[in-house]
């Protein structure tokens, strides 16, 4: 598969609706974001242009492409104030393998080291990141 990976600097409606698609689906919501109870988890929470630009605010945002197709996103912040380790330099990472048919081919290992190699140029000292419990298959790449 052929793989690029291209930071975000631009956001569109076309992209803001991609990430909408994955970050609304009921498959995925388990795996990419806190849910404390039924409510959380039912939640739709839009993703808009306006929403993303200022997400890029905060987080360094790169999307994944197979084919010209945009099939992942990964980000880190710096420092974020959720840090269970509160040191300066620190970079909080997130990586999403939105398309289905993408997952379980080693996109998520590329993804992984890429933004290693980001967060080294940026001078930053350390990763942290959370996984839950139930998601075997990030536990196993990270």
């Amino acid at each position: 598969m052929d793989i690029t990976i291209t930071k975000l600097t631009t956001p569109t409606t076309e992209i803001a609706t991609i990430l909408n698609k994955w970050e609304n689906n009921p498959a995925l919501i388990p795996f990419i974001r806190p849910n404390q109870n039924k409510n959380d988890l039912d939640a739709q929470k839009p993703v808009t242009l306006d929403s993303l630009t200022h997400r890029l605010k905060h987080n360094h945002t790169y999307l994944i492409y197979a084919a010209g197709q945009i099939i992942g996103e990964m980000n880190y912040q710096v420092d974020p104030s959720h840090l269970l380790k509160k040191e300066k330099g620190t970079a909080w990472i997130g990586i999403n393998i939105g398309e289905e048919f993408a997952r379980g081919k080693g996109i998520g290992t590329l993804a992984l080291h890429y933004l290693e190699i980001e967060i080294r140029n940026a001078n930053l000292q350390r990763i942290e990141l959370g996984v839950f419990e139930f998601n075997t298959n990030a536990i196993r790449l990270y």
